[in-house]
């Protein structure tokens, strides 16, 4: 028997083993209104089967059965098991949550799809047989894009912005989809509905669509009918919005200051239209809003905000998931034993990414039998755990992961990264692309010789055989993120032997040299690079904002990524190859003064292609 055909009876027989299960079949038809099938299931859950359906787990290795010693030892650490197949086995989780972290789960696509094969293979043996949610965050871009090529790797949510086209979001959300189905990855925690208005937010910047509320509506919508299309379970992210925030809530905790008229300016209205369109899961932000509960209690653990807005008012009937619960934001004011009791009570579904403690030892058992001890104590009601799941499995079945969890291996390589998906990812691309400011574009196609300095080992290096393409001889310089003075010494030295300088940013606009990320070096290389007389053209390959704190530069460009498919768009507009289309989809401020406008909403140059 083949292996599809195999998994194929295994899923079958799953499904006749769920219907035969008795147990709950009256409380099941005493629920009018309900899908009686979910129902059946949920009744015949143990308690603990019930809350640990409830939890979103990472696990190591590229497959369930793994014996790679690393992953061995690093799932030890977390669960006392070695690989997927014994975790749950264990503990019957809801739920895995794939990175690229190493030990990886994500190798090549091919693996991928074994993976989730056998992961989904270990739930549907167990006593009551339930799909897994295989989820991953892939937003695509350059910031967090979990699964690598030969994967497409799409402009991320800023870059799109910039291109104006909401379609292209739709396009490039159901491909994503695709690849993602194809491989097993069942849902995606995407698209980020923040509305990006502080330009210093350590955490979010081009994870966004933009700073305007209706453009990210726009574009936030597109990317959950998208994913839907897939066949994907979409996730609008981070409720009640992530965008003004000044603190990295993996580190610390974030405070929003926005008043309550504000927020539904500003913040709501990416999250209605995600709701309009029927979005089956929003994620909570571990930040403090005090206009919308004055308690001090993160979002994720606030009833106010999750039951009483999201729920009641904003008429939210999908899953509500915490983001990971091993980050600051919400471990700073109650204990991790406290901490999925009081989400549950505030409101929420899922429960994602248990912490660590301080020697990296899983505290995910301790969470398990906090919220099984909290149900036995009375502080909750196991109707209260009731719900959740009921919600939880409906989108499985929804999504038709009870029908068939598994997928065709030998289908991947002919919907991952397929040459048409490939050019679609140039196409859309290449209408990202944002001139700020010109003083020497096009260039032409001759011998001169041109430094390709600044950001990024690859960035610099795959930038510099772009532009020799073209004909110029190229020299690469790599300054990092933080150069030092003697860097920028020596930077400007090669400049010296060159014609022209192309110099790559990325977060420049973080001058606190305290901030572990750039410190003011990188302002500094382009003041320096300017200060030569040579011409120099600025790509800013993150964040637009770079270009605050060197205005001297007299070409800048903002490309929002550094993607091989994004340095070639930016290469073709460098030559004028193609005319740039992008317009800012973000405010650019003069440095140090938020509220002065260096360049507004929408600026974007242009000139005719060669």
């Amino acid at each position: 028997m083949s292996r599809r055909r195999r998994l194929a009876a295994i899923s079958t027989a799953s499904l006749v083993a769920i219907a035969g299960l008795g147990a709950g079949t009256a409380q099941a038809a005493s629920s009018p209104g309900k899908d009686q099938s979910v129902l059946r299931i949920l009744h015949s859950m143990t308690l603990q089967e019930k809350v640990a359906q409830l939890f979103v787990l990472q696990v190591y290795g590229t497959s369930a059965d793994t014996t790679d010693p690393a992953a061995v030892a690093a799932n030890r650490k977390l669960y006392g098991v070695d690989n997927a197949a014994q975790l749950i086995d264990k503990y019957h989780p809801g739920g895995i949550i794939y990175y690229s972290v190493d030990p990886p789960n994500l190798a090549s696509p091919q693996q991928v799809a074994h993976l989730s094969n056998g992961i989904q293979q270990a739930a549907m043996r167990q006593r009551v047989p339930i799909p897994m949610t295989i989820v991953t965050d892939q937003e695509q871009g350059s910031v967090v894009t979990r699964v690598p090529a030969p994967f497409t790797q799409f402009p991320g949510s800023q870059a799109l912005g910039a291109g104006r086209r909401p379609r292209d979001a739709y396009e490039t959300s159901k491909i994503t989809g695709q690849e993602l189905r194809a491989i097993g990855i069942n849902t995606d925690y995407a698209p980020d509905a923040d509305v990006n208005t502080n330009p210093a937010n350590p955490v979010i910047g081009v994870r966004s669509f933009g700073s305007d509320p209706q453009l990210v509506s726009k574009f936030v919508a597109a990317e959950v009918d998208g994913y839907q299309a897939a066949g994907v379970i979409p996730t609008a992210k981070h409720f009640p919005g992530h965008g003004d925030a000044a603190t990295d809530s993996h580190t610390g905790v974030p405070v929003i200051n926005h008043t309550r008229e504000q927020w539904e300016k500003l913040d709501e209205p990416p999250f209605k239209a995600a709701i309009a369109h029927g979005v089956d899961s929003i994620m909570t932000a571990h930040i403090v809003v005090p206009a919308l509960d004055p308690s001090g209690d993160p979002a994720t653990l606030s009833k106010p905000i999750l039951t009483g807005i999201l729920r009641d008012q904003l008429h939210f009937k999908g899953v509500i998931a915490t983001d990971a619960l091993g980050m600051q934001g919400v471990r700073d004011k109650y204990g991790d034993d406290r901490v999925p009791v009081l989400a549950i009570k505030a409101g929420a579904d899922e429960l994602e990414k248990p912490p660590t403690d301080a020697k990296g030892n899983g505290l995910f058992d301790l969470q398990l039998n906090s919220v099984i001890n909290a149900v036995k104590s009375g502080e909750l009601t196991e109707s209260r755990i009731d719900e959740s799941v009921y919600r939880l499995l409906e989108v499985k079945k929804k999504h038709g992961l009870f029908a068939n969890p598994y997928v065709d291996e030998g289908k991947v390589a002919d919907i991952v990264g397929t040459p048409a998906h490939l050019a679609t990812e140039q196409r859309v691309t290449d209408r990202t692309i944002t001139l700020v400011k010109n003083d020497v574009l096009p260039l032409p196609k001759d011998g001169r010789k041109v430094l390709v300095t600044g950001y990024g080992v690859a960035t610099t290096q795959t930038l510099a055989n772009d532009i020799h393409k073209r004909g110029p001889a190229t020299t690469v310089y790599q300054t990092g993120t933080s150069p030092s003075q003697a860097t920028i010494d020596q930077a400007v030295a090669k400049a010296q032997d060159n014609d022209l300088v192309v110099v790559t940013t990325n977060r420049a606009w973080d001058v606190d040299p305290g901030s572990g990320h750039n410190g003011p070096g990188q302002a500094d290389l382009v003041k320096a690079l300017v200060a030569t007389g040579k011409p120099v053209i600025v790509a800013a390959v993150r964040d637009a904002y770079d270009i605050a704190y060197f205005p001297e530069a007299q070409t800048y460009l903002a490309t929002y990524g550094y993607t091989p498919a994004t340095l070639e768009s930016l290469t073709k507009v460098l030559f004028g190859e193609i005319s740039p289309k992008g317009k800012l989809p973000v405010m650019i401020p003069v440095a140090g003064d938020p509220t002065k406008v260096l360049y507004p909403f929408g600026t974007g140059l242009t000139f005719h292609k060669k």
